[in-house]
């Protein structure tokens, strides 16, 4: 089953905690702080693998995790770092973010992108040792990993792919150039799905895709074609095979103008691609004349084989020019803005701070500490959280909200409330 477009949900490795732990002696009841730091989260990776030809196992099974980080221990004990999560998918999937803005565009084997990195590890008491503070009781929790749902879409990395109407002879081209084994039938819409084949003659080789058969409104979502229009996009070549056994309702001419047109509505790029025209069934009484309608067609033969060495020398002819002309390596693009560190939102009595830096300011293990909330309203302050929610119209005894944490807002002194 060819699957090229589907959903993953994927989650990022939770952080492990730190830990409170001192050195017991005699006479010493709390001694050296000797607690570890919690094992980071592992990543979400997407990596490019030609072993994978399809996204058919993600279809099945859409849900994936990476390993969380283990807690620290006492002894300077710090905690294992999760493992990281890789998704291997075929060369040529790009990779969109639930907003739908492309994360990633993995064209070469062994490319790889970070979507989601795992939570932090939180530090533990020996982490906190300074001269302010020579035996802190404070430690860290972990932080939840990230989650998100990504959209797959792949787009397959052919050489030449071969255009036409259902039923125009793609498929039986591409088994009799190559060993691809496609459903070939006298009914149209007999390729459900892409086909990929490797064709080799003399000293060339290129990959040839056959693209299921496109109607007039394929562009708009007509027939079956436009499924599969986006592996277009990839060939640097085009073959457009046209079917003489259809010139009484579709002279091959106006075949030629509906398939170059909707290629041009997909994605006007594709119509600056390097093409080539072929008729195909030569074998048939009205193709030798179908072909004299377009003087630069090669007229051919799947069946005989007639002039299909010669329209092969011409897609390798392209395929070679356009190999030379294109860049060395093509890159993936990432496109993921920087979120801030907080943002300040009131959701009805309740003042709502959201962001990562906001979380982590308050990620202590336990907040009725002195030390840890004291150091969490020092963090807050520093971030600038406090002078956000001053600048909001937050008051005294406001209840402000950061994760699960809720607290009053009593940061502010007589002065400031005066000035308010």
């Amino acid at each position: 089953m060819f699957v090229d477009r589907t959903q993953v949900h994927a989650r990022a490795g939770n952080g492990g905690a730190g830990v409170a732990a001192f050195v017991r002696a005699k006479g010493k009841p709390q001694g050296k702080p000797t607690g570890g730091n919690g094992g980071n989260g592992g990543d979400v990776v997407f990596r490019a693998d030609d072993s994978v030809g399809t996204l058919l196992m993600y279809k099945r099974h859409p849900h994936h995790k990476a390993g969380s980080g283990t807690h620290g221990t006492g002894d300077f004990q710090h905690g294992r770092t999760g493992e990281d999560l890789i998704l291997p998918v075929p060369s040529g999937t790009t990779i969109y973010d639930d907003s739908g803005r492309m994360v990633a565009d993995l064209v070469e084997p062994g490319q790889q992108v970070v979507v989601l990195k795992g939570g932090r590890g939180g530090r533990g008491n020996a982490a906190f040792v300074s001269p302010k503070r020579r035996a802190p009781s404070i430690c860290e929790q972990g932080e939840y990993g990230a989650e998100e749902t990504f959209t797959l879409e792949l787009k397959l990395m052919a050489d030449a792919a071969l255009v036409g109407f259902p039923n125009a002879g793609k498929s039986t081209f591409i088994a009799a150039v190559s060993a691809a084994k496609p459903k070939i039938a006298d009914y149209p819409f007999t390729t459900l799905e892409p086909n990929l084949g490797v064709v080799a003659f003399d000293d060339q080789e290129f990959v040839l895709a056959d693209i299921p058969g496109l109607i007039e409104g394929a562009a708009e979502g007509k027939g079956l074609g436009h499924e599969f229009l986006r592996h277009t996009e990839r060939a640097q070549v085009l073959v457009i095979l046209l079917d003489p056994a259809i010139t009484a309702t579709h002279p091959v001419t106006v075949q030629r103008d509906v398939l170059l047109g909707e290629l041009g509505d997909f994605s006007p790029e594709l119509l600056e691609r390097p093409r080539v025209f072929a008729v195909t069934k030569a074998d048939l009484p009205e193709a030798e004349a179908a072909a004299k309608e377009i003087p630069e067609a090669h007229l051919v033969s799947s069946i005989t084989g007639a002039g299909v060495r010669e329209l092969l020398f011409a897609i390798g002819a392209l395929v070679d020019k356009a190999e030379r002309a294109r860049p060395e390596r093509e890159g993936y693009v990432l496109h993921r803005p920087v979120r801030p560190q907080f943002s300040v939102e009131r959701s009805g009595d309740v003042w709502v701070v959201e962001g990562i830096g906001a979380r982590r300011a308050v990620r202590f293990a336990d907040l009725t500490n002195p030390q840890a909330a004291d150091m969490a309203a020092e963090r807050l302050e520093r971030l600038g959280v406090e002078a956000a929610l001053v600048d909001a119209g937050a008051q005294i005894g406001d209840t402000v909200r950061i994760g699960d944490l809720e607290f009053e807002f009593l940061t502010l002194d007589d002065e400031d409330v005066e000035e308010q």
